[in-house]
């Protein structure tokens, strides 16, 4: 599988365990701490040629993921932002999906279930609502 991925987590060991997760899918992650470095960074790799999906947080020092979105969103409207949170049932996933989301990706699901659900979005299925 082939793809670049952009994660915006702040809480390291998950940026690890992502990571060493989805190292089986052979795509290119690239990851963010802040909202803030997440927006930028979507925009720097947008403009070297790569359209990363993007992983996002919800609940992130500085501005929230659902900001972070919104802003991806305004820069480039077919971007493709899921959320994988713990707060997945709370305004914060509300808000992040009314800012452009396609789906809300609960931390419940584990690192493998997270592993087949970006498998599938890679292979193109359609993923939305909360998951």
């Amino acid at each position: 599988m082939k793809g670049a991925m952009l994660v915006v987590e702040d809480e390291e060991p998950i940026q690890e365990l992502i990571q060493e997760y989805l190292k089986p899918l052979n795509i290119e992650i690239y990851f963010a701490s802040t909202g803030e470095e997440g927006v930028e960074m979507y925009k720097k790799l947008r403009k070297q040629g790569i359209k990363p999906i993007v992983i996002m947080d919800l609940k992130l020092p500085g501005i929230s993921g659902a900001e972070a979105t919104k802003r991806i969103k305004r820069f480039d409207k077919d971007a493709e932002i899921y959320a994988f949170t713990a707060w997945f049932r709370t305004k914060l996933a509300e808000d992040a999906v009314k800012a452009g989301a396609k789906a809300v990706i609960g931390r419940y699901v584990g690192f493998d279930g997270f592993r087949n659900i970006v498998s599938d979005i890679f292979a193109g299925r359609s993923i939305s609502g909360t998951i």
